[in-house]
């Protein structure tokens, strides 16, 4: 796939079933984050992969962040975190790792680890491959957080959800570039 095509037209792909990319397909889309901008080359990312039965133990993990949070959680609301991991056969947890450094802000450096997790997306959509960006409040969780492992300077910036679409891609919506850009006239 040409790179413009894989920029003009990449869209999220929220419906996801097996089988998940494959070795070759993962060292592509690892790779690619991995030529995201980077001011001072200190690869402010790390990545952890979630599939099989892990997504189940990260279900559970969501559950007991919002019990910690609250002991009296409905249960639908349980049942609808413990299923949030197994919307797709691999999830991919985006982390930036915020260094102290005299010319790089820590808000460069999470920017960083975006354009790592937008590079996956691309490599993704170039390989065929369905992916979605989610956040939501089990990003922003400090309970999740220790759950998996972050340190102190990291913070979860995407759950990237990878698999086989589950139907056809929906086209890229057209928007009109003149309603985002304009002559600064000084």
């Amino acid at each position: 796939m040409e790179a413009l095509d894989a920029l003009l037209n990449r869209v999220s792909v929220p419906r996801l079933v097996d089988p998940a990319p494959d070795a070759a397909q993962r060292e592509l889309l690892f790779r690619a984050a991995l030529r995201a901008p980077d001011h001072g080359q200190l690869r402010p990312w790390r990545f952890l992969t979630v599939e099989g039965a892990a997504r189940e133990r990260m279900g559970e993990l969501f559950a007991d962040a919002l019990l910690a949070a609250d002991a009296q959680a409905p249960e639908e609301k349980l049942l609808k975190a413990r299923g949030m991991p197994m919307r797709a056969p691999l999830l991919v947890v985006v982390i930036a790792r915020v260094q102290a450094h005299p010319k790089v802000p820590a808000s460069e450096q999470v920017i960083a680890a975006g354009c790592a997790a937008h590079g996956i997306l691309l490599a993704a959509h170039a390989q065929g491959i369905g992916a979605v960006w989610r956040t939501g409040d089990m990003a922003y969780n400090a309970h999740v957080a220790r759950g998996l492992g972050l340190a102190a300077d990291e913070q979860i910036i995407a759950y990237l959800y990878l698999g086989t679409p589950e139907r056809e891609l929906r086209r890229a919506p057209e928007v009109s570039v003149e309603d985002f850009v304009s002559a600064w006239q000084g």
